[in-house]
């Protein structure tokens, strides 16, 4: 059966929220910093390696890019964060783009959040974790580029983390991911087929 992921494609990248389509629907956004590999797992999720440009300069979405799935349901992908070598005011416009996304969104289902497993819950990670729980805005964890450790490394790090996500009184999942191997897509597709209400 074909993914209803294989489907998205291209629709429009917005500079401000008014850009943005009507505000209906459903949608579900993948943030985090610039050299997690959010692009890569926007492409392994969707089977199209040219779907989301990757860069070997982070920080290359500057723009709130979306992507439809079909005419109801979009997949956002928003700028990254942390690591592009840009001007402080650029990267405050970037924030306040991000912030007022999840802020004024009726239709933003969650968020999912790539991180690279190596380098997990950074402070601006857990800022824009706290972010959601003030907000109750559900986000799920992407512990990206699992294949670069061990099995048991991978295995120890998303166990020494999952005890840390009590303290969100919204929902946040976590999960091992590896956009270069496909590692955990089926439990990716598991929670957005849940907040797309595609079962």
């Amino acid at each position: 059966m074909t993914s209803h992921y294989q489907k998205a494609y291209f629709l429009l990248s917005a500079a401000t929220i008014k850009q943005l389509p009507p505000d209906q629907g459903k949608e579900v956004a993948i943030v985090g910093r610039s050299n997690a590999g959010k692009s890569s797992v926007l492409n392994t999720l969707t089977h199209n390696k040219q779907l989301a440009r990757v860069s070997k300069t982070p920080g290359r979405t500057q723009l709130i890019n979306l992507f439809a799935l079909d005419d109801e349901r979009r997949m956002i992908d928003l700028p990254g964060y942390g690591f592009a070598k840009v001007p402080e005011a650029i990267k405050q416009k970037w924030q306040k783009l991000v912030d007022n996304y999840i802020t004024t969104r009726a239709c933003l289902q969650g968020l999912i959040l790539v991180m690279d497993i190596r380098h997990p819950f950074r402070p601006l990670d857990i800022q824009l974790l706290e972010f959601c729980n003030y907000h109750n805005l559900s986000v799920h964890i992407l512990l990206n580029k699992a294949d670069k450790l061990s099995k048991a490394a991978a295995n120890r790090t998303l166990q020494n983390h999952l005890s840390a996500l009590t303290v969100y009184h919204n929902s946040v999942t976590l999960q091992l991911f590896s956009a270069l191997k496909g590692m955990g897509i089926d439990s990716l597709h598991q929670r957005l087929n849940e907040w797309y209400g595609w079962t």
